[in-house]
C-alpha cells in the first residue's frame, strides 16, 4: 500500500486558501449566469440573437486589456470564452453543424469559436453542413476555406454559390497532422487514410517515410481515425483529439510538410440568424463575381478597388460548370461593407459584374 506523501504546513496553508478562491469563483460564476439567464429572458421578449460574436469580442478584449497577470492574455481569453459559453447555454444552446465524426480540426473550431458548451451536429461532409444550416436543423455551421499549404478547400466555395447562408465569423487553426495506429509502431502499416487535403498536407513525408503504402481519401480526417481503430493494419492522419476519441497510439507526431500549417474555417448562417457584424476594426469582406467574356473585364474588376483604396487580400477563380470556359472569381478586401471606401469600391464593381454576391463581412481571426 503506497504512503501518502507528507504536506508541509506552509503547503496545507496554500491549499486551504485556493480552496477559498474557489468556492468564491464558483459563487461568482453563479452569480454570472443567473444574470445572464435574465439577459436571455429580454432577448426573447424582443426577438433578438442570443449569440453575438461581437459581443463574445468586445468582452474578452476588455478582460485582457484589464488583465494585470500572472495569467497570460490568452489563457484568460480561452477562460472568459468557456464562461460566456456555458452561460449562453443557460439563455438558449446554440447548435453548430461541423464536419464529423468527433475528433475533426472543424469541431475544434467550432469550440474555439463558441466554446465547448455549443450543441455540436456532425454531419458527413461540408454539403450536409450547408444544409443542415441553411435549413435551420443548426442554427450554424464550420466550414473549411482556405489551407495556407493546399489553398482554397474548393468545394466549400462552390457550395457558397447557391446558398443562402453567409459568412459571420472566422477561425484559424494551427493544424497539425499526427499518424495514428492502433499499434505503437509504424511497421506493417497497408494503407493512410485522411481528408484529400490532409493527405496533400503531408504527402513529403508520407513518400520519405511510407512511400509504398496507399494513400486512401476519406470524408474526414477524423472518419480516416475511426476506420484506422477497427483494423490495425490501417492508420490515419488526424489531430491529438481524434486520437484520444478512437483510442489510436501517436506513431509520429506533427508530420505535415510545413511547420506552420493553418486552416481557415468560416462560421455560416443564415441572415435572419445572424445579420453581417458591425465593423470591428479589423474586418474581411468576401464575395463571388463573374464578368462578361471580354477582353480586360478581369482588369476592370481591380480597378475600382484601386480607385477607392481598398486592399484585396484573396482572388481566386472556379469553374462556371457551364460547359463554356466561364468562371466565378471568389474575392477577399479589407475591410468592412459598411466602411464607406469599401461600399464605394462594392457599388462600382457591381456595375461591372455578370453576377455578383457578397459572402459576408465580418472581423478577421487574430
Amino acid at each position: 500500500m503506497s504512503q501518502q506523501p507528507i504536506q508541509s504546513d506552509a503547503l496545507g496553508a496554500l491549499r486551504v486558501q485556493i480552496d477559498a478562491l474557489d468556492k468564491q469563483l464558483l459563487n461568482l460564476l453563479n452569480q454570472r449566469a443567473h444574470v445572464a439567464e435574465q439577459v436571455g429572458e429580454i432577448k426573447r421578449a424582443e426577438g433578438s440573437p442570443f449569440f453575438r460574436p461581437d459581443r463574445v469580442a468586445q468582452v474578452i478584449d476588455k478582460i485582457t486589456q484589464a488583465n494585470p497577470g500572472p495569467l497570460k492574455n490568452e489563457h484568460v481569453a480561452s477562460i472568459w470564452r468557456e464562461i460566456m459559453s456555458a452561460c449562453l447555454a443557460l439563455e438558449a444552446p446554440q447548435r453548430v453543424a461541423v464536419l464529423g465524426p468527433q475528433g475533426t480540426f472543424c469541431e475544434q473550431a467550432a469550440i474555439e469559436f463558441f466554446g465547448s458548451a455549443a450543441n455540436l451536429i456532425y454531419c458527413a461532409n461540408f454539403d450536409e453542413v450547408f444544409h443542415a444550416t441553411a435549413a435551420g436543423t443548426a442554427q450554424y455551421g464550420v466550414v473549411g476555406m482556405e489551407n495556407s499549404t493546399e489553398g482554397v478547400v474548393a468545394r466549400s466555395l462552390d457550395l457558397f454559390l447557391r446558398s443562402p447562408v453567409h459568412v459571420v465569423g472566422e477561425v484559424s487553426l494551427q493544424v497539425r497532422f499526427n499518424l495514428l495506429r492502433q499499434l505503437n509502431s509504424d511497421a506493417g502499416i497497408e494503407v493512410v487514410m485522411a481528408h484529400p487535403q490532409a493527405l496533400a498536407q503531408c504527402q513529403g513525408w508520407l513518400a520519405k517515410h511510407l512511400p509504398h503504402v496507399e494513400r486512401r481519401a476519406v470524408s474526414s480526417n477524423a472518419e480516416g481515425a475511426r476506420l484506422a481503430a477497427t483494423n490495425p493494419a490501417w492508420a490515419a492522419l488526424a489531430s491529438e483529439r481524434a486520437a484520444s476519441q478512437f483510442g489510436l497510439h501517436i506513431v509520429h507526431h506533427a508530420i505535415q510538410d510545413e511547420a506552420f500549417n493553418r486552416t481557415r474555417f468560416a462560421v455560416i448562417a443564415l441572415p435572419n440568424t445572424l445579420a453581417t457584424p458591425p465593423a470591428s476594426g479589423k474586418d474581411c469582406t468576401s464575395l463571388v463575381v463573374s464578368v462578361p467574356n471580354r477582353p480586360g473585364a478581369v482588369h476592370d474588376l481591380l480597378v475600382p478597388l484601386k480607385n477607392n483604396g481598398v486592399s484585396m487580400t484573396r482572388f481566386e477563380s472556379r469553374p462556371a460548370k457551364s460547359g463554356q470556359w466561364e468562371y466565378y472569381f471568389y474575392i477577399d478586401l479589407q475591410g468592412h461593407i459598411s466602411e464607406p471606401n469599401v461600399a464605394a469600391a462594392l457599388q462600382e464593381l457591381q456595375g461591372l459584374c455578370a453576377f455578383y454576391k457578397v459572402l459576408g463581412s465580418y472581423p478577421v481571426s487574430e
